[in-house]
């Protein structure tokens, strides 16, 4: 199964909405378009600050992400890492608890991160009777807790295989970046009897170009210098919330993607192994 289609396949509409305008949807990007930086290098924060995930991998991770961010390339070899390790530092441990952490985080650092400007947009879809979902390579887990403290449909995120309602440690299928969103949201209109051509889509990232040309009106949020011009020649709106237009180390990791997910939970995995064997 590929990443769209698990991710879809894992869709649960957390909001049940009256049916004014039911063909319509939005669909909102996360770190750094929802939230000012990266999720997962604040879930991996929350863990740390629970003995679940070093400090040093926490260090470690915000380096590297510094240094992946500046190269502003991917490194197929980092994301294919990823593919296989994510989400390996809860091998063995139950759905149920990494949910009630999923919240504990969010409550804890995550809220005061949501940008007012993005949740007001959200909102507007809402009242309008439309479907609200998050699309994002962040675990699902968290991504549906994102969606509802702030009261969305839904989300669409990475699928971690369970057996059980246990974590076995591998994902199913990859990670939900780049094409992928394009096609998870595809699969989830297809299922829920969306028109994408009404359908709205807002992100920060050139990355999630595949997911803004899928539908009939893509939104530039705070957008990276690529997709603010190609917004601009296209004629898309454009909305920047930020203040200062000041990149810090932990919004670095905002734009990249997967390697946001690469190079936070399983590359600190990897080398929480690396520097055990020496």
């Amino acid at each position: 199964m590929s990443a769209g289609e698990a991710a879809a396949a894992a869709a649960e509409r957390d909001l049940v909405l009256p049916a004014p305008d039911p063909s319509a949807a939005a669909f909102f990007d996360v770190d750094n378009t929802m939230m000012r930086g990266a999720s997962i290098y604040y879930f991996a924060r929350g863990l740390a600050s629970r003995k679940l995930f070093t400090m040093r991998d926490l260090a470690m991770f915000a380096w590297g992400q510094a240094a992946f961010r500046i190269r502003g390339t991917e490194n197929p070899d980092h994301i294919g890492t990823a593919k296989e390790a994510a989400l390996a530092f809860v091998a063995g441990q139950k759905v149920t608890d990494l949910i009630k952490l999923c919240e504990e985080i969010y409550d804890d650092v995550l809220a005061d991160r949501i940008w007012t400007g993005t949740r007001a947009l959200a909102l507007q879809h809402l009242d309008a009777g439309q479907q609200v979902w998050l699309v994002t390579a962040t675990p699902v887990e968290l991504a549906r807790v994102i969606a509802h403290r702030l009261g969305l449909t839904g989300a669409l995120g990475t699928v971690a295989e369970t057996v059980d309602g246990v974590y076995t440690g591998r994902l199913v299928g990859n990670l939900l970046h780049g094409p992928a969103k394009s096609e998870a949201v595809r699969a989830l209109a297809a299922r829920e009897g969306l028109d994408l051509a009404r359908c709205f889509a807002y992100s920060d990232s050139s990355n999630d170009l595949p997911m803004l040309t899928t539908v009939g009106h893509p939104h530039a949020v705070n957008p990276d210098s690529e997709l603010r011009d190609h917004a601009r020649e296209r004629a898309w709106p454009v909305h920047d919330f930020r203040t200062g237009r000041k990149v810090t180390m932990i919004a670095l990791p905002a734009a990249a993607g997967a390697g946001a997910l690469a190079g936070g939970v399983a590359a600190g995995v990897a080398l929480r192994r690396h520097y055990r064997s020496q």
